[in-house]
């Protein structure tokens, strides 16, 4: 049951928080709309849609610039196992998060999944989930389920502070006020189980507000989310199947050029030209970015002239966490029956969520098991050798069945999203220091020419495919109108980001 400050709460939120866009008329006499073209910077969920809406509203003078050989972005698969038993699995994005219920609000992934017959399966990540640590089996469920509960007093309590004005804080101080303080290992991975395997970082690195306000959009229909219910994604195409699928339907072969990795861009208030790895160049009159926050927190685009100090600070204040699978096959399976297990071990965060793909409905006969891991322990692994690793997560999974002679794995990967140039993490997360005139300054418009769209630039919905998705549909909406008024200021800047009350020195 939500409450009804909750709910007031959110629609505050949606009240004060979405950016304005100003629209100053300019146009010349041998002005047309059809001369203006767009560079669209990247080929993941973002830019796909926001090209499509362009192609909605009669604008084809697009061209979307994608750096691999494909479009998705981190939707992200590959085929992995032995010769003889090979499976497409998910690297990155594998969710649909939130659904549908009844005749509400649908979320637009299901929809391209639904659309392009993308196959799914749903997922009980809350049903019985056994639970281990270095001794093996060990039933500690009253503490998980103390978890869940945790979990969601987080949520309700977040929403006073809004209607009060409150400071935000983070996660884990409001864990602490409604009484959550998780001591030993196997409340401390209950709560992992709840929190960060969603956000991909502590409640110490996240927002208590945005975090509440993330999960409640998207799982909870009182609160405008779309349902509780979650579909893993198995289609052997890829996930991005849905993506491309819906890509082929409007996009021309002119209109996409493949592994082009842009290295620089520039821009001024007549245009942007913006110059590849390889010497490639394009002009067009407007750029829209979709890269990460991680990618332009890391400089791996030079922007010339430099971006402005408010659009830098906005950059940087943002979180780019990372999310980690670990896949493993083995001849046979010789692990737990259900879709999910957990370990506690003594270090928090350590390969501590398990789900097995060698079920019925999923792989079967697969002997495929992935562990995953996040945040700060993510990029510690991904500063190891891949040998270190597996031998770490068999250490692990041997303590978890003491009475097994559990065999070497025939396969092994996990991918490096926190080191890869083209992302540098796997998805957004909110910091507590993140002020939604910050938000507003990631979404605004430089210079009137250069655009930027994405997951994180997403208030609802940070971190989420759906995220991107609605972030490409508005940009790409707002980009019209400009271009049809022949020329605007863009998405509004807020040049300084100050406090309510000045700091007492």
């Amino acid at each position: 049951m939500v409450s009804t400050s909750l709910l007031r709460f959110l629609a505050l939120l949606v009240l004060s928080s979405l950016a304005s866009g100003r629209s100053t008329p300019r146009k010349s006499d041998d002005w047309t709309e059809k001369d203006q073209k767009i560079l669209i910077l990247g080929g993941g969920v973002a830019g796909v849609i926001a090209a499509r809406t362009l192609h909605d509203h009669g604008h084809d003078n697009f061209v979307i610039i994608e750096a691999r050989g494909e479009l998705g972005g981190r939707m992200m698969s590959r085929t992995f196992g032995t010769a003889e038993n090979k499976y497409t699995i998910e690297l990155g994005a594998n969710w649909v998060q939130g659904t549908q219920v009844g005749n509400g609000p649908k979320n637009p992934i299901l929809a391209l999944a639904e659309k392009h017959k993308v196959k799914t399966i749903f997922v009980r990540i809350m049903s019985t989930v056994p639970t281990y640590d270095h001794t093996g089996f060990i039933d500690y469920l009253d503490v998980f389920n103390s978890a869940v509960d945790n979990y969601t007093s987080l949520t309700v309590a977040a929403g006073p502070r809004v209607i009060k004005r409150q400071v935000d804080t983070t996660s884990r101080t409001g864990y602490s006020l409604i009484g959550s303080k998780p001591k030993n290992r196997y409340a401390q991975v209950s709560e992992y189980y709840q929190f960060d395997w969603e956000y991909a970082q502590t409640p110490e690195q996240t927002s208590w507000i945005a975090s509440s306000w993330a999960e409640n959009f998207t799982f909870v229909p009182d609160a405008g989310g779309f349902s509780e219910d979650n579909l893993f994604a198995i289609d052997q195409r890829g996930f991005k199947a849905l993506i491309q699928d819906e890509a082929k339907e409007f996009l021309k072969p002119d209109q996409l050029v493949l592994n082009q990795t842009i290295k620089d861009i520039a821009y001024s208030a007549s245009g942007v030209k913006v110059t590849t790895t390889d010497g490639t160049e394009m002009s067009a009159d407007y750029a829209l970015c979709t890269f990460s926050v991680g990618v332009l927190q890391n400089d791996d685009v030079v922007f010339n002239p430099p971006l402005p100090d408010w659009k830098q600070e906005a950059i940087q204040s943002m979180t780019m966490a990372t999310y980690t699978k670990i896949f493993l096959q083995f001849p046979r399976n010789f692990w737990f029956h259900t879709q999910f297990a957990l370990y506690a071990d003594s270090e928090r965060g350590r390969y501590p969520v398990w789900q097995g793909l060698d079920i019925e409905g999923f792989f079967p006969e697969s002997g495929i098991l992935f562990v995953t891991v996040t945040g700060d322990y993510s990029e510690r692994i991904e500063a190891l050798p891949d040998s270190q690793v597996q031998s770490e997560v068999m250490g692990v999974l041997r303590s978890m069945f003491p009475n097994v002679t559990v065999p070497d794995p025939e396969a092994f990967y996990f991918p490096r999203w926190f080191t890869n140039p083209l992302y540098r993490g796997s998805y957004s997360n909110w910091p507590a220091s993140f002020y939604s005139d910050h938000h507003e300054n990631l979404r605004a418009t430089v210079d009137q020419r250069l655009w930027f769209a994405g997951e994180a630039t997403s208030m609802k919905w940070f971190g989420f495919l759906h995220g991107a998705y609605y972030e490409g549909v508005d940009v790409a909406k707002a980009m019209v109108k400009c271009i049809q008024a022949g020329g605007c200021v863009g998405l509004a800047h807020v040049n300084e980001v100050t406090n309510g009350r000045p700091y007492k020195i």
